[in-house]
């Protein structure tokens, strides 16, 4: 079966699971305890996979937070900050097209006391710098806009937004989950982003840990705000917890894949992408539409329309050749509310499926097509 749906998970590296063998077996020591050299080597360990997680987000080791992944990185930020600074104001700036891990705190925030205003979106599902612009008040306190779309691939100008919210002296936060390994920065190059979102799964890493990207300021302290987590004080008094030393050795792993090899799987991808892109058509013609951009967007993802098909019905059709989503696997069970956020009809939504590539795909495995 050719698996098509890598914004979902992606497969484990062969190098990543080798890296993470000996803390799963041998050296099972906790990092946070001392002088014996099982906890040494594991401190060491976590040490070195943030230094690799760094190097890939362009950041200061330091500034690397490890989490259980996207979703409690999210929350951490998002709760952490409104709790922190609400004497500042209640005001959030989010997104209509926002991942749940997004949408559901803000929903919770609101239940609160904050007020909450989301933006609309262009047709391709992307912000609109003048309208985040327009949106921000005397009380806001924080900005969260995705880097990457989830199903559509849309990349919205994070370098703009972010600076705008440094000289408006606002907080801001980007999901880049989709992003890290499919397109090439450096946080050193973005002095707005406050915070940022990361999976390791996502990457070719283990499902389970994530990271807190959490910028120190000159004299390095850390942007305050309250932590999620209380207890052992793990993760400089941000993230309490015993860390998976396993998953963390995985998810360094994968960074350093990711760092040493970019361009050449963001090439990958885009050939892939051509290729599948160009299948399809020839394949099915005027039965389908794109709903995504061909430009300024992830590379590997297509939102393709089968118009007259239920989405949930081919899915299963396709099920045993080929691995590909409605959207989100997070949402799975609801109609998209990115689609419908872009004009999308409920019909036009229900015929959608997402297609989303590795560059652990070859070329020849998409002949698949052909065959369909």
């Amino acid at each position: 079966m050719l698996y098509l749906d890598n914004s979902a998970t992606t497969p484990l590296l062969p190098e990543v699971k080798e890296a993470m063998l000996p803390y799963l077996l041998e050296e099972f020591g906790n990092p946070s305890s001392k002088y014996y050299s099982y906890a040494i080597n594991a401190k060491q360990a976590v040490e070195i996979a943030r230094e690799n997680v760094a190097e890939l987000l362009g950041s200061k080791p330091e500034e690397i937070i490890f989490t259980s992944g996207s979703t409690e990185t999210n929350n951490m930020v998002l709760k952490g900050v409104a709790d922190r600074h609400q004497s500042k104001g209640k005001h959030i700036v989010t997104s209509k097209t926002e991942h749940p891990a997004i949408l559901d705190v803000c929903k919770y925030l609101e239940e609160k006391g904050f007020e909450i205003t989301y933006l609309d979106v262009d047709s391709y599902g992307r912000v609109s710098y003048d309208d985040v612009q327009n949106a921000l008040r005397d009380d806001t306190i924080l900005v969260t806009i995705m880097w990457g779309n989830n199903e559509l691939g849309s990349l919205n100008p994070i370098k703009e937004i972010s600076t705008l919210c440094l000289e408006k002296g606002i907080f801001f936060h980007t999901d880049a989950t989709q992003v890290i390994g499919k397109i090439s920065f450096s946080l050193d190059d973005y002095p707005g982003i406050t915070f940022l979102s990361c999976s390791a799964h996502k990457f070719h890493g283990p499902k389970g840990t994530g990271v807190a990207f959490i910028r120190k300021d000159e004299y390095g302290i850390s942007t305050p705000l309250t932590p999620l987590f209380h207890g052992g004080g793990q993760e400089q008094d941000l993230r309490s917890g015993t860390l998976a030393v396993h998953n963390i050795v995985g998810m360094g792993k994968a960074a350093e894949i990711a760092s040493s090899s970019l361009n050449d799987h963001i090439a990958k991808l885009e050939h892939l992408e051509s290729v599948l892109k160009d299948l399809l058509l020839s394949k099915f013609g005027s039965v389908i539409t794109f709903n995504n951009d061909d430009h300024n967007k992830i590379p590997g993802i297509l939102s393709v329309q089968f118009k007259g098909l239920n989405n949930e019905i081919l899915v299963k059709k396709l099920s045993p050749v080929m691995a590909v989503s409605t959207g989100s696997a997070c949402s799975s069970s609801k109609p998209s509310h990115v689609l419908a956020a872009i004009g999308l009809s409920l019909d036009e939504v229900r015929n959608t499926i997402r297609f989303s590539l590795s560059h652990l795909i070859s070329v020849k495995d998409l002949d698949i097509i052909k065959s369909l």
